[in-house]
């Protein structure tokens, strides 16, 4: 599998790790779970997160509404912040919660708004 370009990344809004140092995915997976980071890297964020059929911040509340109603707050955390640098709003984000809390459950927003309140305060 060829390495993801930096077009790549940039295609996919995604921020590109500086040349001398691993990806985000290489960090947390690269040790136990090369492939994985590999796949991470090349296929999620190469290519998925670059198709255009999607802008990047549609792309990115797709991946928070996933992520609220499988109620994955670990990766939840860092897909907020990366849904606001990719364009979605606060008022957005928190109506996307909103509105799930009716089809994901309520604990499940619950845990998302505040996960969005911290990352409204770092954005």
């Amino acid at each position: 599998m060829e390495p993801v370009t930096d077009a790549q990344y940039a295609a996919s809004a995604m921020p590109a790790p500086k040349a001398d140092e691993p990806s985000r995915a290489q960090q947390l997976l690269g040790d136990i779970a090369p492939a994985l980071a590999d796949l991470t890297d090349d296929v999620l964020y190469g290519q998925v997160w670059a198709d255009p059929a999607l802008s990047p911040r549609d792309r990115s509340l797709v991946t928070v509404s996933a992520l609220v109603a499988l109620d994955r707050p670990d990766q939840l955390r860092s897909h907020l912040g990366l849904a606001l640098r990719n364009g979605a709003t606060e008022d957005e984000v928190v109506a996307a919660i909103t509105h799930l809390a009716f089809y994901a459950g309520w604990p499940s927003a619950v845990t998302a708004v505040g996960l969005a309140r911290e990352a409204f305060q770092e954005n």
